[in-house]
């Protein structure tokens, strides 16, 4: 072996190794971070509702395209627009809290968990998980309809920002009030702002 040779063995092990990016945990901003969904009413219009609180972590590696989401959801929290009626009726809001609905006293979490994020390039395209409600665990596929990283614009702090998007049948939760004039079909979105721990 040539002197060159063995130069350029030496610099070749003596120089550094590349620096490989490590996972990164993000935790939800509550704040700013909202569940919501839409339902067919009497097939007449479309409800809109959301949860008023939301916590949980993002785990992000970019560069292994790999990641993972926990969203814990009170379901005491929904809320539709009508929280409290001047005629004594009871509320939408009451009504979906209770055991025609959501349950909110036996179960008062609705928790989604990701097994899969599924990358298009640096573009997280979906999120594949399962979602628990009722006390049932069922598949859900969030198709991701916008991601970004990068410094939050006021306090230039690193922050990520996600808005993901699926849908459900209730009644594969066991939520069967009302169907079919109150829809089976819920499409359900979650839009996130996440900051590093």
């Amino acid at each position: 072996m040539t002197m060159t040779r063995i130069s350029k063995l030496m610099l070749a092990l003596l120089a550094p190794l590349p620096v490989l990016a490590a996972p990164v945990t993000y935790g939800i901003d509550s704040l700013h971070s909202f569940p919501n969904f839409t339902i067919n009413h009497l097939g007449m219009t479309t409800i809109h509702g959301r949860f008023e609180r939301m916590t949980g972590k993002v785990v992000l590696d970019t560069a292994a395209k790999t990641g993972s989401l926990e969203v814990k959801i009170p379901t005491a929290t929904v809320s539709t627009g009508d929280s409290r009626r001047t005629d004594g009726a009871r509320s939408r809001d009451d009504h979906l809290r209770n055991a025609d609905f959501f349950n909110s006293t036996e179960f008062p979490e609705m928790v989604y968990k990701s097994t899969k994020f599924n990358f298009a390039g640096d573009r997280l395209e979906s999120v594949e998980g399962t979602l628990t409600l009722l006390g049932v665990t069922r598949p859900l596929k969030l198709n991701v309809t916008s991601f970004n990283c990068g410094p939050h614009p006021f306090n230039k702090k690193p922050m990520c920002g996600t808005y993901a998007e699926g849908t459900i049948k209730r009644t594969d939760f066991g939520m069967k009030f009302g169907v079919p004039g109150i829809s089976d079909e819920v499409k359900l979105a979650i839009g996130v702002e996440a900051y590093p721990e």
